[in-house]
């Protein structure tokens, strides 16, 4: 695991082009130099020098981040943002009382033992069929519901699941390397000593979150949403529908947007301005910069207001929780939901 001082040649990189302002959607509503990755790189470049300290408010900056890599896509020196800022957070949380009580509530043994037991009140009927092998990432939020395996039962695919552990954004998210490190290698293990074609995700967070434990493309990834499109059903609403589509930050590849929601008769997609951008929520985020959050979020749903729709739909837990936040700004009654719960709807 690697520490801050490992990043300081990434660090030095930094030529304060300003690029990461014009995709940053904290910038975009603070106008703060310090919420900004280049303005993170000059703090972080005093630590390194020891002219500062990791301090309670550098913390608060580092805190002040959406992990939506916007910024990385666009730096022209290619610097892995997130993960510099994931090492300085680690650095600071490891050595304070409430970075202590965060990490012990993460831990196997109170947040692994937690997921078990929602799983354990769940029964999951897995469909039986021979033919494409599938190894089903259930994240988190997908230990809820069973949307997913039943839309599968309608295709002939062989669904593999294993007891995985969350991916670990969440841990990234808080500055936990080690319980990171701990998932990813345990999570790692399952895969590797499985026989599949493909790893199913439904969640986009969870995909980035598991492409990034390889560093190459050993393994093929594929969604939800381009197992439907590619099957080519056919659907039905009983009723005229107007839906947009929100996609996540870490949605890899939206290609099978359009294609998809064309294959619903009596639906009607539009995509609204903007339907890339970010929604604001970015689960502790939300937490720690809630006006910030807030305002993120209205501005991304007056766009979908704008397009009349009866539903919006996504592909991330956090991201459903965002665009909700900003519904309720305008005591909208657009719906939100899960494109495996839309999908549901009509079969």
């Amino acid at each position: 695991m690697k520490n801050l001082k490992d990043f300081e040649s990434e660090i030095n990189k930094c030529s304060k082009c300003g690029l990461c302002q014009s995709v940053c959607p904290v910038y975009k509503i603070t106008g703060n130099d310090c919420a900004v990755s280049k303005g993170k790189f000059v703090m972080l470049k005093g630590v390194l020098k020891n002219d500062l300290k990791l301090s309670k408010t550098i913390n608060k900056y580092l805190d002040m981040c959406l992990k939506c890599g916007k910024c990385k896509d666009f730096c022209p020196s290619d610097i892995d943002v997130c993960k510099i800022f994931e090492t300085a957070k680690y650095e600071y949380a490891k050595n304070t009382i409430l970075g202590k009580i965060i990490f012990f509530l993460q831990s196997k043994f109170v947040f692994g033992n937690l997921l078990k037991i929602i799983k354990m009140t769940k029964h999951f009927e897995q469909p039986n069929r021979q033919a494409a092998k599938f190894l089903y990432f259930r994240g988190c939020a997908g230990k809820f519901s069973n949307n997913t395996i039943e839309l599968l039962k309608n295709f002939n695919i062989e669904v593999i699941e294993q007891d995985f552990d969350c991916c670990g954004i969440p841990f990234l998210s808080s500055g936990n390397l080690e319980r990171f490190e701990e998932v990813k290698k345990f999570n790692k293990s399952l895969i590797e000593n499985s026989e599949f074609d493909y790893i199913l995700t439904d969640c986009a967070s969870c995909e980035s979150t598991l492409r990034s434990y390889f560093e190459d493309d050993r393994y093929k990834f594929i969604s939800l949403g381009e197992v439907l499109q590619k099957s080519n059903l056919k659907f039905k609403s009983k009723k005229p529908l107007k839906i947009t589509f929100h996609k996540p930050c870490h949605l890899r590849n939206a290609d099978f947007i359009k294609p998809l929601f064309e294959n619903i008769e009596n639906v009607e997609y539009i995509e609204s301005e903007g339907f890339d951008d970010c929604c604001g929520f970015a689960g502790e985020f939300a937490l720690k910069n809630r006006k910030i959050s807030r305002a993120i979020s209205k501005k991304k749903v007056q766009n979908i207001i704008n397009t009349g729709a009866d539903y919006v739909v996504t592909t991330c837990p956090s991201c459903i929780l965002g665009l909700k936040q900003g519904l309720r700004e305008y005591k909208s009654k657009i719906k939100v939901v899960d494109l495996s719960e839309f999908i549901r709807l009509f079969i």
